[in-house]
């Protein structure tokens, strides 16, 4: 992985765990709320589960971005975090339809098309 897709992952990485711990940042909400409301909205401690599973991964992902190979536990870390990055990213962007999607940023484009072509590669490992 060149230094450019490093610096993407790392971002991603960083801004997930910002989210995690502040509650002003904006990915914050997209990382709180419950992915099943149906499910786990009342339930507190289903939801401290995900956030300490979050936190944790993203953590590790964060440890292990300048390695050259990843084991299976720091590649599902990576997975998973960027998993919650790109949703986060979607959420607090508004892109929540190819339409909206199709009409933000050149950045922001290339950002959630980058995250989603890792997804991709990391997802064939398993």
């Amino acid at each position: 992985m060149n230094d450019y897709a490093r610096d993407i992952v790392r971002s991603a990485f960083s801004n997930v765990l910002a989210a995690e711990r502040d509650p002003e940042h904006e990915w914050h909400v997209a990382l709180s709320g419950p992915i099943d409301p149906s499910v786990d909205q009342d339930d507190p401690l289903s939801m401290l589960a995900r956030q300490n599973e979050t936190s944790t991964n993203a953590e590790l992902a964060g440890l292990s971005v300048d390695e050259q190979f990843l084991n299976d536990t720091e590649a599902w870390a990576w997975l998973t975090t960027l998993q919650v990055a790109l949703r986060s990213t979607a959420q607090s962007k508004g892109l929540l339809t190819d339409e909206q999607l199709a009409a933000t940023s050149a950045e922001v484009l290339i950002y959630v098309q980058t995250l989603q072509h890792f997804l991709f590669d990391l997802a064939a490992c398993f």
